[in-house]
């Protein structure tokens, strides 16, 4: 693992870093479902109630799709997937412990915060079957969207020469399915928020401590 930290104090950064995440996420839930609730609530259910009214089928099958990428298997598939061909490629552990710490902490935070901070979904018809009904808070499939594709560009970015000419894309996927999951009335605003800013913070600890910190550059030739 290539990096300024020793693998000790990089361990420790990551670790302090996600208590304070997790510590951080249940106080943005606590907050929200309880002394702010009457001043929340209101204005995240007319939201998702204004979305509701404007449903066509066309946009019922673009936000199906743009939810299911961000689906928790896809999501732990295609970041196992990943982690497997860069490693085998680049010959290197780094691949490995960058998406076992991005994915399963996230997995372990969003499985602590739903099971300590209730909140219904809400108040509309929900078009994602299936969902549990009081996991609304905080959202786990855009937090999917940047700790798998945010990430693995960036990834990319930090270990393959000009990889973000061609990487770019993957930092516009949360875009894709935030509208898609308040769409759906999976969640509310403030779910999707909540996700929205712990989860580029992940992300960047992880990086931090396990990425080189400048991308590599492309080796130039020599001038004719």
């Amino acid at each position: 693992m290539i990096t300024t930290l020793s693998r000790r104090d990089a361990a420790k950064y990551v670790a302090v870093a996600w208590v304070l995440l997790l510590l951080g996420v249940l106080a943005v839930g606590w907050l929200i479902t309880h002394p702010l609730e009457s001043v929340v609530d209101p204005w995240d259910d007319s939201a998702e109630i204004w979305l509701a009214e404007r449903r066509t089928p066309g946009l019922d099958l673009a936000a199906a799709i743009g939810s299911h990428v961000a689906d928790t298997i896809v999501g732990v598939v295609l970041a196992a997937v990943v982690a497997v061909v860069a490693w085998r490629w680049q010959h290197s552990t780094r691949p490995l412990v960058y998406y076992s710490l991005l994915v399963g902490g996230t997995l372990v935070l969003y499985l602590v915060v739903t099971h300590f901070v209730t909140r219904d979904r809400p108040p509309v018809e929900i078009l994602d079957p299936g969902l549990v009904p009081d996991h609304s808070f905080p959202s786990g499939h855009v937090a999917t969207s940047i700790v798998v594709y945010v990430a693995t560009a960036v990834y990319l970015v930090r270990t393959v020469p000009g990889a973000l000419r061609w990487v770019w894309p993957l930092f516009l996927v949360p875009l894709v399915v935030i509208p898609s999951r308040l769409y759906q009335g999976a969640h509310h605003p403030t779910d999707v928020l909540t996700s929205l800013v712990f989860a580029p913070i992940w992300v960047a600890v992880v990086a931090y401590a396990v990425l080189p910190r400048e991308p590599v550059k492309a080796v130039q030739g020599p001038n004719v």
